[in-house]
């Protein structure tokens, strides 16, 4: 009797194997047809002496606990103190071939800074590599080798995706070329914290290090994202994994190959997400749309009716769902267009006239690499500093403060880094970039001064002994 139950089982087992496996896709032809169009992409980067020396591998959260306790080693004129020699970084990621004459698509942040770009073919030929251009704020890059009858990619619409449907990915995680890697659709059109501009196609896709400006495939073998982000608590693949819809990169490759720069519309306005207590307060039905929050002095919003506490429905005919919906709508939008937005005022739905103007570059968002334009100046510290904009002084409640853009030399040495704000200094505020570097040119040679720094969430103090004036 239970030889016979087992043997049952056993079919049985069988049969749902069979029907399973006839369900899973076989992905063998789409990596013997696309590997090709896939390369492996080395950046290799000078770092300035003592630039994060110390700091390698130490989680953020970690470093401000290490400047209360400890200090940091290797501050110029500290007991200890050496001189150090410059080294070079290197990173690996991945891209593909947009182009038969040496188009490639990638991450900005995997080319970002670099000083050499190599790109290493599926034949295993080796290019360096041009940087054409970058876009921070989409984290898009295009560069270009010099070489001819590539195989390039099909580009997909990735509009045309569905949740639960099967993707795969092909790269260099942890520098193993042409890995690949499969899953579904998790979610289209997610929003991440600080990213605007990207409507990001999630996936459980396994994604690591490495895998970063590499392609996702659907099973046709069309491109219909990048991989740009993971979430990850070690580091590691953790079956979330986010892509830069391939329409998004196109059109900005496009941009930054005919004109060298990339537009997008502004409206100058800072909006806020409607949630259930908002709704109620203002006596909404539901929690659609974006409310305006604040609207900067001179803009487009301002020239118009707009006005705070108007929540926008729809921009040009698009519905605005959610707070995310809009400034993807209003970027896409050609400056100088003039557009109806749907607002809900007190209560009454009203149409505004908006000419949409054209977004401020920040030269730190937007980097198209033409010749002959000055890098911004470094200041006594090494640091490249920027002023903040309205909307990120409303971030601070207010706060002063100016953001490091880019962190060299001393600067660099104590721990600070790019994105870091230095609120002020020796228990002064930092009003404005002009005024800080008075301030820093103004302090005797072998004076330590006290640089109040904000790094995501947590405030620490930073001394640093001030070395010859520049």
């Amino acid at each position: 009797m239970i030889k016979r139950i087992i043997a049952i089982s056993a079919l049985v087992l069988s049969f749902a194997g069979t029907a399973f496996s006839k369900d899973l896709p076989d992905f063998t032809d789409l990596y013997e047809k696309q590997s090709p169009t896939v390369v492996n992409i080395s950046v290799t980067q000078v770092v300035q002496a003592g630039a994060m020396d110390g700091f390698q591998g130490i989680p953020d959260e970690d470093l401000s606990e290490l400047f209360k306790r400890f200090g940091m080693p290797g501050i110029p004129g500290s007991p200890g103190g050496q001189p150090q020699q410059d080294y070079k970084s290197q990173s690996l990621g991945s891209g593909f071939i947009i182009g038969s004459d040496g188009y490639i698509l990638t991450n900005a942040h995997v080319v970002n800074d670099a000083d050499e770009v190599i790109v290493k073919l599926f034949d295993k030929r080796e290019f360096k590599a041009k940087i054409v251009g970058i876009d921070r704020r989409t984290d898009v890059a295009l560069i270009k080798i010099d070489a001819t009858g590539l195989p390039k990619v099909t580009i997909g619409d990735p509009n045309q995706l569905k949740v639960g449907e099967w993707v795969a990915a092909i790269g260099s995680p942890f520098g193993l070329e042409n890995t690949m890697t499969a899953g579904i659709v998790s979610a289209k059109g997610r929003a991440l914290p600080q990213e605007n501009y990207v409507p990001f196609i999630q996936t459980d896709v396994a994604i690591n290090p490495g895998n970063s400006g590499g392609p996702l495939f659907n099973l046709r073998g069309e491109v219909v994202g990048i991989n740009s982000q993971i979430y990850s608590r070690s580091g590691g693949s953790m079956g979330l994994s986010f892509s830069i819809p391939i329409d998004v990169a196109i059109d900005i490759s496009n941009q930054i190959k005919s004109t060298g720069k990339i537009t997008r519309g502004w409206l100058g306005i800072s909006i806020q997400e409607i949630t259930r207590d908002l709704a109620d307060s203002f006596g909404l039905k539901n929690t659609n749309g974006a409310l305006v929050a604040g609207i900067e002095k001179g803009s487009p919003a301002e020239k118009s009716d707009l006005q705070v506490g108007d929540i926008i429905t729809k921009f040009d005919g698009k519905p605005i769902v959610t707070s995310s919906d809009l400034p993807r709508a209003v970027a896409s939008t050609k400056p100088g267009k003039a557009v109806v937005a749907e607002v809900l005022r007190k209560g009454s739905l009203k149409q505004i006239d908006i000419t949409v103007g054209d977004m401020p570059t920040d030269k730190d968002e937007v980097a198209a690499a033409p010749k002959g334009v000055a890098k911004p100046e470094v200041n006594r510290l090494g640091l490249i500093l920027k002023d903040l904009t309205p909307v990120q002084k409303k971030k601070l409640n207010g706060k002063n403060g100016v953001l490091v853009i880019d962190a060299q030399g001393p600067a660099a040495q104590v721990g600070i880094r790019r994105g870091d704000v230095i609120l002020g200094m020796n228990n002064t505020d930092a009003q404005s970039v002009d005024q800080f570097n008075k301030a820093i040119a103004a302090v005797p040679v072998g004076k330590t001064v006290a640089l109040l720094v904000l790094r995501g969430d947590n405030t620490l103090y930073v001394p640093l002994k001030m070395g010859s004036a520049k």
